[in-house]
């Protein structure tokens, strides 16, 4: 995208299409994969704290890790072969900023069938699992909070997953305000790939940044600085 806004060069050969599809559905499924395991990772940190260093040993980050590129490899590759065996015309125009499984779809001469049942089918369970894994990690963090609630550990629980929650409400949030919100599909395709290509890995690195005290110490300068302006 940024290659296309300097050069002012829009067109793409069919590998290039092809293959930046498979690394968009690789990244997009490893950060949905990986909002599952920090997860899990916060539901250790806040519901069995005196056995965090025994559970969540370096060998079961390095696995879980690791098998969360792998099966988004498995994924993308999956839906990218099932792609190639379709037929297109010689030239086409995609109304898109980028080569999106949807608007691919939509251009083939081939029955799209069996692409569109594996989307709904597996493509909805790798979207939805993880996110099942987070409510129920969330709900039992609530659960074990409320019974016992005070001020501290209420501090404490926001101050550890404060970051992951609000990630997880720009990834998740992003897909239901699009798909549940917009008038039109083919403006839901597009404005859906901005949200997971472009504002969320944007946001993230200031989102995960908030509990860095100098990142806090120059908000605050930034603050006081507007407030002596006023």
């Amino acid at each position: 995208m940024l290659i296309n806004m300097q050069t002012r060069q829009q067109s793409i050969p069919y590998v290039g299409c092809i293959s930046q599809l498979y690394f968009f559905i690789l990244f997009a499924s490893v950060d949905n994969f990986l909002l599952a395991v920090m997860a899990y990772d916060r539901y250790v940190a806040i519901c069995h704290p005196l056995r965090y260093t025994t559970i969540m040993r370096n060998g079961l980050c390095v696995f879980l890790v690791a098998g969360s590129y792998m099966a988004a490899c498995v994924h993308g590759l999956f839906h990218t072969l099932l792609l190639v065996r379709l037929s297109f015309s010689a030239h086409n125009i995609i109304t898109h900023f980028f080569c999106d499984l949807t608007v691919l779809l939509k251009l083939s001469c081939s029955d799209i069938s069996l692409n569109e049942l594996v989307i709904l089918t597996e493509g909805g369970m790798i979207f939805f699992l993880p996110f099942g894994i987070i409510l129920s990690s969330y709900i039992r963090i609530g659960t074990i909070i409320l019974r016992v609630p005070s001020t501290k550990r209420l501090f404490k629980t926001f101050s550890t997953c404060g970051s992951h929650l609000s990630v997880v409400s720009l990834y998740y949030g992003a897909a239901a305000g699009v798909y549940f919100f917009s008038s039109s599909w083919d403006s839901k395709d597009i404005i859906a790939s901005v949200m997971y290509s472009v504002v969320t890995p944007m946001l993230n690195p200031f989102v995960y940044s908030l509990r860095n005290r100098d990142m806090n110490q120059a908000l605050e300068m930034c603050v006081n600085r507007v407030k002596l302006f006023n």
